[in-house]
């Protein structure tokens, strides 16, 4: 069988995979959700527990280990075009199958969703989970009118999510609108920028920066009447099978909100 990934490229399989190497965390916890294995996860792949205890560790996102993943040899790779680095990719492609995710939307993690569920022979496990994340998302009481916020993810420089981020989908779908949706990425932001820019409300979250209440009274010395929160960033921005329970985890924070 044939099939086509999320950047464009095709791999040929000759049955569902066994010997998979996982290199994303959000699509790791959706291989267990699915109810595959795996032999190789990162050392961000913090969920499910279990598989961070006993999997075999193949680096971090950005600088995994070629030869421990030689040595699994893998019959499928899950990777992302944004959380790995291209060249890792590509030199593992011209030995393994790498199957690469692009994701911007909810409708992109949908369709990431539907397409490992066909590779790995677990159709009805994918239709379940991508039917929940769409009836969850349906119940979701956003803010209207829209409030323009800001969503960092570093500290030092500062950095916030742009337009084309899946983070920038979730704001949109809780009735945020970022400030920064003009630019591209994670780019660099001061606060005095950030004071000037009418937002009204700032989110800080846990990942990657572990941000924390000082941070909140840092911005607070510019922005004296924004709101702004600790949020969970999981929520935010795997793509994978947590969005089953972002929906509840947007509502209980709107109505905080609101």
């Amino acid at each position: 069988m044939r099939y086509t990934d999320q950047i464009g490229h095709t791999i040929s399989l000759d049955a569902p995979p066994v010997r998979i190497v996982s290199v994303v965390p959000s699509q790791t916890e959706l291989l267990y959700d699915l109810g595959a294995d795996v032999t190789g996860i990162t050392k961000f792949c913090v969920h499910p527990e279990s598989w961070f205890r006993e999997k075999t560790r193949v680096g971090g996102t950005k600088q995994l280990h070629i030869d421990k993943i030689t040595e699994l040899r893998p019959d499928l790779i899950v990777a992302n075009k944004e959380e790995n680095e291209r060249e890792q990719i590509e030199a593992l492609a011209q030995r393994f199958p790498v199957w690469t995710s692009d994701i911007h939307t909810l409708e992109e993690s949908l369709e990431m969703i539907y397409s490992l569920g066909e590779i790995l022979d677990k159709r009805t496990a994918a239709g379940e989970i991508a039917g929940r994340i769409s009836g969850g998302f349906s119940s979701i009481r956003p803010l209207y009118p829209s409030v323009p916020t800001a969503y960092f993810i570093w500290r030092d420089p500062w950095m916030v999510a742009g337009g084309d981020t899946f983070i920038n989908d979730m704001l949109r779908r809780c009735g945020l609108r970022n400030v920064f949706e003009d630019l591209r990425r994670y780019p660099s932001v001061t606060l005095p920028q950030l004071a000037a820019s009418g937002v009204k409300r700032v989110l800080l979250s846990s990942e990657p920066y572990p941000f924390k209440s000082k941070h909140i009274d840092e911005i607070r010395e510019y922005l004296p009447d924004a709101e702004i929160a600790l949020v969970d960033g999981e929520m935010f921005s795997w793509y994978g099978s947590r969005l089953m329970h972002a929906p509840p985890y947007f509502n209980e924070l709107l109505d905080i909100f609101r």
